[in-house]
C-alpha cells in the first residue's frame, strides 16, 4: 500500500524559515514527477512548486519565486521544500504529491497525495 507522508510544518514568525519533507512507502519517488501544493481556508488548492522525475524541470508559483526551493534526494526517497522569508499569506495546509501529470506547470492532477502538514506564519 502506498503512503505519502509530509513533515516539517509548524508555526513560524514572518520572515522565518521552514523545511518540509515528503517521504513515501511502497513507492519509489525517483520514478515520479513530484510537487508541493497548498490550500488555505476558503481558497482553492494551488501548485506551489513541482519538479520532474529527472530534476531538470522545476516550476515555482510566482508568489514563492526567490523564497522557496524544491529539491529531491532520490537516494533517501525524499522530497523537500525549503521555505525562506515566510509571509502570513503562506499560511496553509501543504500537500506533497507524487505522479504529477505536468511538472512544468504543476497541473494535470497527481496520482498520489499525502495528508498534509500545516504551515502557519504569524505577523
Amino acid at each position: 500500500q502506498v503512503q505519502v507522508v509530509e513533515s516539517g510544518g509548524g508555526l513560524v514568525q514572518a520572515g522565518g524559515s521552514l523545511r518540509l519533507s515528503c517521504t513515501a512507502s511502497g513507492l519509489t519517488l525517483a520514478d515520479y514527477a513530484m510537487g508541493w501544493f497548498r490550500q488555505a481556508p476558503g481558497k482553492e488548492r494551488e501548485g506551489v512548486s513541482c519538479i520532474s522525475w529527472s530534476g531538470n524541470t522545476i516550476y515555482y508559483a510566482d508568489s514563492v519565486k526567490g523564497r522557496f526551493t524544491i529539491s529531491r534526494d532520490n537516494a533517501k526517497n525524499t522530497l523537500y521544500l525549503q521555505m525562506n522569508s515566510l509571509k502570513p499569506e503562506d499560511t496553509a495546509m501543504y500537500y506533497c504529491a507524487a505522479g504529477i501529470a505536468y511538472a512544468q506547470s504543476c497541473s494535470g492532477g497527481s496520482r498520489y497525495w499525502g495528508q498534509g502538514t500545516q504551515v502557519t506564519v504569524s505577523s
